[in-house]
């Protein structure tokens, strides 16, 4: 249904109902005139809307944010498999009906993203941590390595500066439950094989670039990430995606997931690239970490 369709049919009598299916922060900025609410987001949509339309012969028209945003259609399809039998999708949504200059309800500001505000963040280190694993030709092993420090320096927006210690001694096993066979496995990796931890106990990270991603989408990687990391004493550079965001009340949170070739720092047990005939004791050279670290403004 188009808009002046929809000007057409609202001008009817009786004049069908509007669901406005966006989250009740957006329906209170701004709704189509006689709208009520029920946010498809959310878990108890199912429960939420007999209540507002008990008959389901009622004709209903459903509208959400417009071009680009399913949330009306995927509404409208849970609508019509709970037996709602007259449903149409108003696919200009509300972006199309203020694009029109057509009138609103609401008190007219949009919610927008939490920004994080300029200043210093310190890395809250027991909130923080990453994951890693680990593989082998027959199996992989999993657990936690925590951060043992770090900050972040944020100005019009934008971060200038990042750096980020690791503290490798803390590293642990989840996957094993033998506690003998787990102590030997974390003392291998400790050892002078895998990450040397005795001689070089941190590994860092120095960010010096920070390039925001133009197509980015709420919940993807919208920063790239460049700088030098420092492992078993050996610096290389080192660029990956994050996801970056804010949580409005002084918080900031950075994720990323990504491989890390540790031949590249010297640990070299196991790899085929260094080592013949290794069979069953080989060690992949790759490690997947998934970093989550949590910053509050100092």
């Amino acid at each position: 249904m188009k808009t002046t369709e929809l000007q057409n049919l609202l001008a009817t009598s009786p004049a069908p109902r509007l669901l406005h299916v966006l989250p009740e922060s957006v329906f209170e900025g701004a709704r189509l005139p006689g709208s009520v609410n029920a946010c498809i987001y959310e878990i108890s949509f199912r429960e939420k809307v007999p209540a507002i339309f008990p008959g389901k012969a009622e004709p209903i028209i459903v509208y959400g944010a417009g071009a680009g945003s399913r949330d009306a259609q995927v509404a409208a399809d849970l609508l019509r498999s709970e037996g709602y039998a007259d449903v149409t999708v108003y696919e200009e949504g509300l972006e199309g009906w203020r694009a029109a200059g057509l009138p609103l309800e609401g008190h007219g500001t949009l919610p927008s993203g939490p920004q994080a505000p300029d200043g210093t963040y310190v890395v809250r280190t027991d909130e923080s941590l990453i994951r890693w694993t680990g593989r082998n030709l027959f199996n992989h092993h999993s657990g936690t390595v925590r951060l043992a420090g770090g900050d972040l320096t944020l100005r019009d927006g934008k971060l200038l500066a990042a750096s980020f210690a690791v503290a490798m001694d803390s590293m642990a096993c989840e996957d094993i439950a033998d506690t003998a066979i787990n102590r030997m496995l974390l003392q291998h990796l400790k050892a002078a094989d895998f990450f040397d931890t005795a001689n070089h106990p941190l590994a860092t990270f120095v960010m010096s670039s920070c390039e925001a991603l133009p197509e980015a989408t709420d919940g993807s990687e919208n920063f790239r990430l460049g700088g030098t990391l420092t492992l078993r004493g050996v610096s290389r550079p080192l660029e990956f995606p994050v996801v970056v965001g804010a949580d409005g009340e002084g918080k900031l949170t950075g994720q990323a997931w990504l491989d890390l070739d540790r031949t590249e720092f010297g640990s070299i047990y196991g790899s085929g690239r260094f080592f013949r005939f290794l069979g069953q004791h080989v060690v992949n050279d790759i490690i997947h970490l998934h970093l989550k670290i949590h910053a509050s403004r100092a």
